[in-house]
């Protein structure tokens, strides 16, 4: 037998799925690709069993080991068109629950175990952050899984159908002119543009963009000089990205370009996150007001930011969901 013909077999099975059915699939083709060499074989006038030129002609014929396997898999999908929007509803619930528990591991900072379903680890800040989009992706995995099984099965599986509110498509979303979008687009662009050339200005002539006062000939910081730095070039690079990804919109309405600002601002959210808040004031500050004030003050700082770090998490959840739901559906439909 030639090699190449069991290499391509190889290579055909590995876009087959179900160990009997792949070797029925396997044999058809060998038997197929076999008859049409010792055609081949026939017409040249050579008596025999077929030789590897005529084989291999026979593969070359036949066509890509990819496109020989969907001919036979083509009318099964991995998982069925009917069960599109269970995925989302089902992924989404099960990210609401991550991402209440994630809340709880870092408020509490606790281990949960829902066993054997779901170990929640004990998180700070940063981890959390990093965290909840690649829970994410994980629970979409799982119920990807689950309504593959069911599909394979060939069973009639009623799954429940939780509602709670309106779903997203059968909201219809106003129609927006192509100009009066790239006008608004490029509006906001402009404004974010002078918003970081101005802090990048006051941060040159004062080594921060934080001040406890605004009286611009008397300035006086409001954190100390270390901190007040840090912190400063993380809000100025977080105005950076903004802006790019603003100007980047005048040019495409992809997704990919809401995930990549909301992965860069996550990122400078948690180093934000990670700067210590002990002795964050300045002494002035510090002195003027009681220390219960200046801990309110530093928890207010927190807690803005874990705002931010949330809205801005489940900005890229919905992206990474829109652009999943368009990728199924253009399968779907090809």
């Amino acid at each position: 037998m030639s090699d190449k013909l069991e290499a391509y077999l190889e290579e055909i099975s590995h876009f087959l799925s179900g160990r009997a059915e792949r070797e029925e699939i396997l044999s058809e083709i060998r038997s197929h690709i076999l008859e049409k060499a010792a055609e081949g074989t026939g017409a040249s006038g050579t008596a025999g069993a077929p030789g590897d030129a005529a084989v291999d002609e026979a593969i070359a014929a036949f066509g890509p080991a990819r496109k020989v396997a969907e001919r036979y898999v083509d009318d099964r999908p991995i998982i069925a068109p009917a069960y599109k929007r269970y995925l989302f509803r089902y992924t989404s619930m099960l990210f609401a629950v991550h991402a209440a528990l994630t809340v709880m591991a870092v408020v509490f900072k606790k281990d949960f175990v829902i066993f054997p379903f779901l170990f929640m680890p004990k998180l700070g800040v940063m981890e959390a952050l990093m965290y909840l989009p690649m829970a994410f992706l994980a629970d979409l995995g799982i119920v990807a899984v689950v309504l593959y099984f069911i599909t394979q099965s060939g069973k009639d599986v009623k799954l429940p159908w939780p509602k709670f509110a309106v779903d997203l498509d059968e909201v219809k979303p106003p129609k927006k002119s192509f100009w009066l979008s790239r006008v608004a687009t490029a509006v906001g662009a402009v404004i974010m543009l002078a918003v970081t050339d101005f802090a990048l200005y006051v941060f040159a002539r004062h080594r921060t963009i934080f001040f406890a006062n605004a009286d611009w000939h008397n300035l006086r910081p409001l954190f100390m000089p270390a901190p007040g730095r840090r912190i400063s070039l993380i809000v100025i690079a977080m105005l950076a990205a903004s802006t790019m990804a603003l100007l980047v919109k005048l040019f495409t309405r992809s997704r990919w370009v809401d995930v990549a600002s909301n992965v860069i601002s996550l990122g400078l959210v948690g180093l934000l996150l990670r700067q210590p808040f002990d002795d964050l004031f300045v002494a002035e500050i510090a002195a003027r007001f009681s220390p219960r004030i200046v801990t309110w003050g530093k928890y207010t700082v927190l807690f803005t930011l874990l705002f931010i770090a949330l809205m801005t998490t489940i900005e890229l959840v919905k992206s990474i969901v829109i652009i999943s739901r368009r990728k199924l559906n253009s399968v779907t439909h090809n």
